[in-house]
């Protein structure tokens, strides 16, 4: 009998275009001859899948659909969406409640994840990887900009601290350019993470789990034509060069992987997780970026990408995470 998966894709935020982008990939590459996929959009304003006779609303008491008079209850959830509250642990919170297994890190990892600064402090603290000297502002906390230049040298990335996709991220050069970013990336998060910038390649390596063990695809290397890896550099073809597999030596692929995979393993992630670090030009030190739970995976993303590198399938690889998720608690 075909298990029962339900896709989940949509957004609170502005990465909904992207999320149902990423469920289309995933969506294409699941075998139909062992699942009776079923894809719901979820918003704030209804959770629903799109039957033959139009739209059915899903029950939250169970997480269940009534299709043709019939009560569908799945056997597992593949979770494509980007943002809240599908990457920052709710949607992870209410399927652990129920009992119902899904692809990506628990609600604690999700959430821990989720809030860069937050996180960064947790990855520094395991003392095997570098991160830049930054700055933590809360929206109903007082600030000085006088402070936060004391700690920091310019240029600097602004980021929301809480959201994806580049949204509302900012590089600053200039100390009269701040404030403006500052308040930028406060239209998107209630938090803001100023960081300095670190000058290098960026270098980007997807690590995951399959029966206990622990595997890295061949990293990439991302070459933006704008300033940095913006929004429009990630979804525009031809604004970002992706190298996958990254023309690297040796030793350093040999340290990006034991690093991702250290980190994977002391975070406790769970499925496909994405890694972002820096190679500092002239110090050739590795520094620590983020930690990306549930990266995008558009037909040309960079996990595609990599699983094809790999000489993986994309369908035998979504198989790989789902089979292995129902099989393994999500604690």
């Amino acid at each position: 009998m075909k298990k029962k998966i339900a896709l989940l894709a949509g957004s609170y935020s502005g990465e909904y275009i992207i999320s149902i982008q990423t469920a289309e990939t995933i969506e294409k590459n699941l075998d139909r001859d062992l699942y009776q996929v079923y894809k719901i959009i979820i918003t704030k304003q209804e959770w629903y899948y799109e039957g033959a006779n139009g739209k059915i609303q899903v029950d939250k008491n169970d997480f269940s659909l009534l299709v043709d008079g019939h009560r569908i209850n799945f056997d597992c959830v593949f979770i494509a969406m980007h943002g809240s509250p599908g990457e920052d642990g709710r949607i992870q919170g209410y399927l652990d409640m129920l009992g119902i297994p899904y692809t990506t890190c628990n609600a604690i990892v999700s959430a821990l994840t989720f809030n860069k600064s937050y996180c960064n402090k947790v990855v520094k603290s395991f003392n095997v990887v570098n991160i830049a000297n930054s700055v933590h502002l809360i929206k109903s906390e007082p600030y000085s900009m006088g402070a936060v230049l004391d700690e920091l040298k310019l240029p600097v990335f602004v980021k929301p601290n809480e959201s994806g996709s580049s949204l509302g991220v900012s590089k600053v050069k200039r100390v009269e350019a701040l404030l403006g970013a500052i308040e930028k990336a406060f239209k998107e998060d209630n938090q803001v993470l100023i960081e300095e910038f670190i000058e290098g390649r960026e270098l980007t390596i997807g690590v995951f789990k399959i029966n206990g063990c622990l595997f890295a695809l061949p990293a990439t290397e991302i070459v933006s034509k704008n300033e940095f890896f913006d929004f429009e550099a990630k979804y525009t073809p031809g604004v970002t060069d992706e190298i996958t597999p990254a023309q690297i030596d040796e030793n350093l692929k040999e340290q990006l992987e034991s690093k991702a995979m250290y980190i994977y393993r002391h975070l406790n992630c769970r499925g496909i997780v994405r890694m972002d670090f820096i190679l500092e030009k002239n110090t050739n030190k590795l520094f620590f970026l983020e930690v990306n739970t549930m990266p995008g995976q558009s037909e040309n993303s960079i996990v595609p990408q990599q699983v094809r590198a790999s000489g993986r399938k994309l369908m035998d690889f979504y198989g790989e995470l789902l089979e292995d998720c129902m099989k393994t608690p999500t604690t």
